[in-house]
């Protein structure tokens, strides 16, 4: 079970895509993060926003936990607008 309650019809092919990565990361902790976050804004996300994404969902696991929970800190390829929006995303919280 992946966790995911948004399905994916309307989307084009890259958001499809992309929700579907975010929800199988490989790590439980990072399928909930990235998950959540895409199924509340990838409707919404700008080419430039989604393109950030993809580069973003290439850092590894372990990496991109540690910069979302505040350990290391996200090297500038990496860092930006979309990366402090997952870092600050909490469910339920937002009106996204």
């Amino acid at each position: 079970m992946t966790g995911m309650t948004r399905s994916s019809g309307g989307l084009d092919d890259r958001r499809k895509r992309l929700l579907f990565r975010c929800w199988h990361r490989g790590t439980r902790e990072m399928d909930l993060i990235l998950g959540r976050f895409a199924e509340t804004a990838i409707a919404s996300l700008t080419d430039d926003e989604l393109a950030e994404l993809e580069h973003l969902i290439e850092v590894p696991d372990p990496d991109l936990y540690a910069a979302l929970s505040g350990d290391i800190a996200m090297g500038s390829r990496y860092s930006g607008p979309l990366f402090d929006r997952i870092k600050a995303f909490r469910p339920g919280e937002q009106g996204e």
